[in-house]
């Protein structure tokens, strides 16, 4: 059947809504298309929540029943929102619309046809934890060599057949593509894989990525089903379409295809998520997999003064593969954004820092400032200035620099070097290894801590303890490893022992047990040239301990307290805050090292350098540090990021530039709610 025509203010052509004072010419035009295939492509801060929510009013007020409406978000959030939104516009009139996550809406099917497809009604939802012991009982039974250090950890495992299940691509493929140190040992791991997915039918349960495959199964062998579905959703519309993966696309076009009236709304330019599996092609080949469908562009923004959107649209123009658009401020004044070049990374912290002193002294609140970068180990000086200036900020890409993981279990082995009587450094040092956890770990301290007040070398008194069998090889290892950063009980430079034991030890582990090894591993390089600036590991663990336990970041639910925001851009997609600060810009850092020798790699990174730029409303901060103190490794001088050489020199702005910045207009309020949403 083919795309239904929509005629305004259904039979009795009048509306409630007058679409026409509430929308802009831009926005009223997808609101009211004609039915059919129709691609929204919303900038920036133009009001894409806005449009989706009058489109799902437009539908009802012409006629169509709620139920026959799909609407598929990323989040709940996003769906409670929209449908509130309605509900505040049309009252009762909105009850009964489908809408929310991809996965809950594959749930809601799931549950009325589980049978289908070989589950019962009543089958659980793996979550994470869930899931991550499953798949260490089921690598135990499938007889994995578990027992190797190297084999993936159930978490790691976990990552592996998620990225194979969203991208539609064999497991093969993506271990040689991102873990390529797992190719010798793929047949197990595939062995894992299969036995996995066994289990969970045997056992009734599914785990998320099952709530999308099965539903695209479910439908693709059942075409009754497939043909109830198609036939009650008349419309089906899409939020965030540029973040969708193969496995969603494909459900989109399995629900929507009989009526055809499919409206994605998106910003190809803000689609930064390939490393999950979201599928920029989806956006970008939409037109061509629905013939005819009409394409939208909305490009007014209101949130952002015109030096910062100037700078956006010439950010992205860089990128061959897009949807050509061009955002125009509706605030008509404010200050030009700054690009600042600092002498050394401690600089480009110092700047940082002392800037947010002075917005906030002009009354802009902390809460209100974020400093954005491309990996969390950029952030590392900046929490170390904002402590010791006493200035509060939250850590929304991970915890604090010094609490990780990785960076408490390498400083356990430089604890311990430095005082052999710490137990809790040696318990956290010797429960990485294989086989040993808190018993254990009991044993092996009882049998270590009568020689760690001796003279003796580490070695020797390690290897008076018997540990399990699966870690004797290690254990070795570990006493070697230990007497190379403290010989005859002498700590080595705290720079030269944080490499050592990478070297030694625990690349290996973070290997198997983080599917973020590689970001992790920057973070041990980057504490390493943290390290160098001390003259004893004495030092620089006292020095680590009082950074760790200032109060600098408290709760994330604590959203009383004004704080500094410091995240990811990745994190930071969707938010906004009057000032921004983006750091690191220097090849290398940003773009990622990784990404300047792949074309469509390096697209995604101009695509994300965008989105940091459109993070702002009032002030941007552009900075990179000319050397990099302490880096540890490679080369110390830092070449600006290429996304900044291709910034046309006037529009930007020199710290300490006489010309003082104009005051912004602020952003339209319609009540409590800003107007673009």
């Amino acid at each position: 059947m083919g795309a239904e025509a929509l005629s305004a203010g259904g039979p009795s052509g009048a509306t409630r809504i007058d679409y026409a004072a509430e929308l802009n010419e831009q926005q009223l035009a997808a609101v009211t298309s004609p039915g059919g295939g129709a691609l929204v492509i919303a900038g920036a801060g133009s009001g894409k929540t806005r449009t989706l929510t009058y489109r799902v009013a437009w539908l009802l007020e012409n006629g169509l029943h709620p139920w026959n409406i799909l609407l598929l978000t990323f989040t709940n959030k996003a769906a409670r929102e929209m449908l509130a939104r309605v509900t505040e516009l049309l009252g009762p009139d909105a009850d009964g619309i489908w809408g929310g996550t991809f996965h809950s809406i594959g749930n809601r099917i799931l549950r009325r046809h589980a049978g289908l497809i070989g589950f019962r009604p009543g089958f659980s939802i793996l979550d994470r934890e869930d899931q991550s012991d499953l798949l260490k009982s089921v690598a135990a039974d499938a007889g994995a060599p578990v027992r190797d250090k190297r084999f993936p950890k159930p978490d790691v495992l976990a990552e592996l057949f998620s990225l194979s299940a969203n991208t539609g691509r064999p497991l093969p493929e993506i271990v040689h593509e991102r873990f390529g140190y797992f190719e010798d040992i793929l047949d197990p791991i595939a062995a894992v894989h299969a036995a996995y997915d066994r289990r969970k039918q045997a056992a009734n349960v599914m785990d998320f990525d099952d709530l999308l495959l099965r539903t695209n199964q479910l439908l693709a062998s059942h075409a009754d089903v497939a043909e109830h579905y198609r036939d009650q959703f008349r419309h089906v519309l899409v939020d965030e379409y540029q973040d969708t993966n193969l496995v969603q696309s494909e459900l989109v076009h399995l629900l929507g295809s009989k009526h055809g009236n499919i409206m994605v709304v998106g910003d190809d330019a803000q689609s930064i998520y390939s490393w999950r599996g979201a599928n920029f092609e989806n956006i970008l080949n939409f037109p061509k997999r629905h013939t005819g469908a009409q394409t939208y562009r909305i490009e007014t923004n209101y949130r952002s003064v015109p030096g910062i959107l100037d700078v956006a649209n010439a950010a992205i123009r860089g990128n061959v593969r897009q949807f050509e658009k061009n955002l125009r401020a509706w605030r008509k004044e404010g200050a030009r954004p700054v690009l600042a070049e600092l002498p050394t990374n401690n600089d480009q912290a110092a700047y940082v820092v002392s800037q947010i002193l002075e917005l906030n002294r002009q009354g802009i609140e902390f809460r209100e400032m974020a400093v954005l970068y491309r990996a969390h180990f950029h952030s590392m000086e900046i929490q170390l200035e904002l402590t010791r200036r006493g200035i509060p900020f939250e850590v929304t890409s991970g915890l604090r620099f010094f609490e990780q993981a990785h960076v408490k279990d390498v400083a356990a082995f430089l604890k311990f070097a430095v005082n052999p009587s710490d137990e809790t450094a040696f318990r956290r040092m010797v429960r990485l290894l294989p086989g040993v956890g808190e018993k254990t770990a009991d044993s092996l301290w009882s049998a270590v801590r009568a020689g760690s007040a001796s003279p003796a070398p580490f070695g020797e008194v390690l290897l008076r303890a018997k540990p399990p069998s699966r870690a004797e090889k290690i254990w070795s290892q570990l006493a070697a490893t230990l007497d190379e950063i403290a010989p005859d009980r002498k700590p080595i430079a705290p720079d030269r022992a944080i490499e050592a034991v990478m070297e030694a030890v625990y690349e290996d582990y973070m290997r198997a047990e983080f599917a973020n090894y590689e970001n992790r591993r920057e973070d041990l390089r980057t504490l390493a040239g943290y390290a160098r600036q001390f003259g004893s590991t004495e030092d620089f663990l006292a020095q680590v301990a009082l950074l760790t336990n200032v109060d600098g970041t408290g709760s994330r639910a604590d959203t009383e307290t004004d704080r500094v925001v410091l995240s990811s851009v990745h994190q930071a997609k969707g938010l906004e805050w009057r000032a921004v600060f983006v750091v690191w810009l220097s090849e290398g850092m940003f773009p990622s090292s990784r990404s300047v020798e792949k074309p469509d790699a390096l697209e995604e990174e101009r695509r994300l350098f965008y989105v940091a730029v459109t993070r702002g409303r009032d002030h941007l901060h552009l900075c990179y540090p000319q050397i990099r103190l302490g880096g540890g490794y490679g080369e110390p001088f830092q070449r600006r990021s290429r996304f900044l050489a291709e910034l046309p020199a006037h529009l930007l702005e020199k710290p300490g530039a006489d010309e003082k910045p104009r005051a912004a207009s602020p952003a339209k309020k319609t009540g409590s709610r800003d107007w673009w949403y």
